[in-house]
């Protein structure tokens, strides 16, 4: 039996997610993906987890009304994924970094892109899973992918229009999240 783990840059999909106007149903997501890689795979495939990275709002000291509201709001989207079964998030942090010419601030995740490198190249150096999805867009992925391919791991990007031109040719197959995908993942409001 092959054995899958799904790994989710959560700032990626809820851009695709925000482009296409649409809130993501996740237990729809994973079940979709699940059933992609089924389709190609001779073998049956078990799903080992579905991890999910992302990071809480930034809260100013002390935070604003509008920060408060925010960060509650995360924490519970996060708390409720926690319910899913088969499902980890693994929160990074967000940082700020300044401010732009206009004098916006300009905030950045931290940890979050190094979390799921790791926990990618770590479960295929154990050879704890068969296949790979990564659902993201990030060039910053590719060291991870390429262990993983070391290893045989077969990988998977799901992916938007625009995906590093490095991270795709590196996948070993690949899958748009187009308008009829995201159709089929949306949750109603």
């Amino acid at each position: 039996m092959s054995r899958l783990a799904i790994f989710i840059d959560g700032g990626y999909i809820d851009k695709i997610a925000r482009e296409f106007g649409i809130w993501v149903n996740y237990v729809k997501f994973v079940n979709e993906i699940v059933f992609t890689v089924s389709s190609k795979t001779p073998n049956a495939i078990d799903l080992l987890r579905t991890y999910y990275y992302d990071c809480l709002p930034y809260q100013s000291d002390p935070p604003t009304d509008n920060e408060r509201e925010r960060f509650a709001s995360k924490r519970k989207f996060f708390s409720r994924l926690g319910y899913i079964e088969r499902f980890q998030v693994r929160e990074g942090r967000l940082a700020r970094r300044g401010f732009d010419t206009n004098g916006k601030p300009i905030f950045q995740q931290k940890r979050t892109d190094l979390l799921l490198g790791l926990d990618f190249a770590l479960l295929s150096s154990k050879r704890t899973i068969t296949h790979a999805v990564l659902v993201a867009g990030d060039s910053d992925f590719l060291p991870a992918v390429e262990v993983a391919k070391q290893e045989g791991i077969a990988v998977w990007l799901f992916h938007g229009l625009t995906p590093a031109r490095e991270l795709w040719l590196a996948a070993d197959e690949r899958s748009e999240l187009d308008q009829d995908f995201m159709n089929r993942v949306a949750r109603n409001r």
